[in-house]
């Protein structure tokens, strides 16, 4: 993965563009969700945390109503230029279908944005590795145009034209998950989010003698291509079954009491497993709270791992690369819990790993995954940072 000075983007920058207009530069996170995965479209709650990996943009308006984008982690894309009339999303724009989506959404809430920008993005979150690079671009966008444009937006409306650009103009049907923990992100905290609602909390992440170890598979996902919108059609269905006897809106409204006294209403038995998976990840998303304000990292390590079985068992969404890391990661010392993080099929892992035994640690998982799957995994520690900002220098 490759690191990049901020200093060494602004001198990229202005070589590229040589601009005319003040230089500002911006960061939106990515981010891991410590449980509570695919609850997120089915009303319930999720757990997440922005990480200090993410993606940089600097930036400067145009005198004219021309748009240029540029990434350093496609460079073989070169400039991608647009003009404000051409918003709508084009294949060939590649990877600038995200900030093109979020710049239309917010002409189309009424903003006005009445000149161009250049812009150079840089992002150091592995590509496809299911940290939400995409809803990360999407807030460094935001953040971009609420500054260049001294737009006055409520920081959740522009989580939600996030999420908007992500379903409707991208075409992956997700939840408000990844746009909200980039969007509300606060260092050293969690955010206990109800997905109905929008309503929050955050939770001082205190680990201790701890760090959160992010294992990566290498196998890229494509969240577009996967089953990703498939499950999302299979808890719908059995919603609307459960609806037949039961007054809610989402299947995140339910308790595990009344999932089981109900569950025979839903027919078939895919589907039945489907909507167990979100009301009892529900359950333990909650109870995930209380563990750690209460200090029970044995308590919140064991919550992690019955995610991760019931997203296997109950949901299918791990494959063998991600049971490998996270199994393998059960049978090391010092581990208090290791799950799957985002929307599967590939993509990383999380463990709760003691400190002392961090080394050790890589050392099993890299061998045993590397043996049994053909190449080896990449480890990341997460440090929990704020949420999409503007930047006013210094290093990255």
């Amino acid at each position: 993965m490759l690191f990049m000075k901020l200093d060494t983007l602004i001198e990229q920058f202005k070589t590229r563009f040589k601009p005319v207009q003040p230089v500002h530069t911006f960061f939106a996170p990515g981010r891991i969700n410590l449980i509570g995965e695919h609850t997120d479209y089915n009303g319930g709650y999720v757990f997440p945390a922005s990480i200090s990996f993410g993606t940089y943009a600097i930036a400067a308006k145009r005198d004219d109503r021309k748009v240029q984008f540029y990434s350093v982690n496609f460079e073989d894309k070169g400039i991608i230029s647009v003009n404000l009339e051409q918003l709508d999303y084009n294949k060939a724009d590649n990877w600038a279908n995200y900030p093109k989506g979020m710049i239309k959404a917010f002409i189309d809430e009424g903003f006005d944005i009445n000149t161009g920008f250049d812009v150079l993005i840089y992002g150091n979150i592995p590509n496809g590795a299911g940290l939400s690079s995409s809803a990360s671009i999407e807030l460094v966008t935001g953040v971009l145009l609420e500054s260049l444009y001294q737009l006055n937006i409520d920081r959740i409306r522009m989580v939600q034209l996030g999420q908007q650009v992500e379903n409707h103009y991208i075409g992956v049907n997700s939840g408000i998950m990844d746009q909200f923990a980039i969007g509300m992100g606060k260092q050293d905290h969690a955010i206990q989010l109800d997905c109905n609602t929008l309503d929050y909390q955050y939770a001082p992440i205190e680990l201790g003698n701890y760090v959160i170890i992010i294992m990566n598979t290498n196998k890229r996902r494509e969240l577009a291509d996967s089953k990703y919108n498939e499950r999302r059609s299979e808890c719908e269905r059995a919603l609307k079954e459960l609806q037949e006897v039961l007054p809610i809106h989402s299947l995140g409204e339910l308790t595990t009491d009344q999932f089981e006294t109900h569950k025979d209403v839903i027919k078939n038995a895919t589907e039945r497993k489907r909507a167990k998976h979100a009301v009892y990840e529900n359950q333990r998303t909650k109870d995930a709270l209380v563990k750690l304000q209460s200090g029970d990292l044995i308590g919140f390590g064991q919550l992690m791992n019955q995610s991760h079985q019931s997203l296997k068992q109950d949901y299918e969404v791990t494959g063998v690369e991600l049971d490998t890391l996270a199994e393998t990661a059960w049978q090391q010392a010092g581990v208090l819990g290791a799950r799957m993080t985002g929307a599967g099929f590939g993509g990383c892992a999380i463990a709760l790993v003691d400190k002392a035994q961090v080394d050790s640690f890589k050392d099993q998982i890299k061998t045993i995954y590397t043996n049994k799957i053909g190449y080896a995994p990449t480890f990341y520690e997460a440090t929990i940072g704020d949420g999409a900002k503007e930047l006013t220098g210094g290093n990255i």
